[in-house]
């Protein structure tokens, strides 16, 4: 029974060498493609930031209409619905172009690193290590990228608020809405990234070595 512990953590051990080295070996591939890189995380800034620039509209709107002024309430109380229900569609949107944005980026990053995944497969590497390496890089992505345009989209709706109703703003000031918003958005973004990194991933996996080798980038 005693031997039978040092046996597990050693199997353990093996088990968590090749995710360690896919991290390693995506980090390493974001800063030497650091421009493309920058392409992807730019567009997930782009989407999360008009995204948590919506929700934080609403949660300074929610603000308002709970500890606001009577005059202020009525007036935002009108075709509340109708502006939330057009907010979901262009936000809907965007993640959508967001995705397909990501999904063309990590196309062409398989195109470019065809020659690196079928040496890496000649090498005993299996689907699954190539599979990991495309989705870390693109989680890992997906996490700044969120958390830049959480904190933009935040600081815009902000700006905005406090140029639009002055002092009112610090006194309906929704910090644990925004937070629970911006929690929100960048698990949403980390999400949308592993979604769109899917497909190029598994075209990746699925290339044959001798072939990945030859083909021309």
């Amino acid at each position: 029974m005693a031997s039978e512990v040092p046996q597990k953590k050693k199997i353990e051990k093996q088990l968590a060498l090749p995710f360690t080295h896919a991290f390693n070996m995506s980090l390493r591939s974001i800063k030497i493609r650091l421009g493309r890189s920058a392409i992807v995380t730019a567009s997930i800034v782009l989407g999360i930031a008009f995204l948590m620039s919506i929700l934080s509209s609403n949660a300074f709107v929610a603000g308002i209409i709970e500890k606001g002024p009577e005059e202020l309430k009525i007036l935002l109380e009108q075709n509340l619905d109708e502006i939330r229900t057009r907010q979901v569609w262009l936000v809907s949107l965007s993640l959508l172009v967001c995705v397909v944005g990501i999904i063309n980026a990590m196309l062409m990053a398989v195109t470019e690193r065809s020659r690196e995944i079928g040496t890496m497969k000649c090498l005993g590497a299996l689907d699954r290590f190539v599979v990991e390496l495309f989705l870390l890089e693109s989680s890992m992505q997906g996490l700044v990228g969120s958390i830049i345009g959480a904190i933009i989209g935040i600081l815009a709706t902000f700006i905005t608020y406090l140029f639009r109703y002055k002092g009112l703003v610090w006194t309906i000031f929704p910090g644990e809405l925004l937070l629970k918003y911006a929690i929100f958005s960048i698990l949403l973004g980390i999400i949308i990234s592993v979604l769109g990194a899917i497909y190029p991933a598994y075209v990746s996996a699925k290339m044959e070595p001798a072939e990945a080798i030859r083909r021309e980038v």
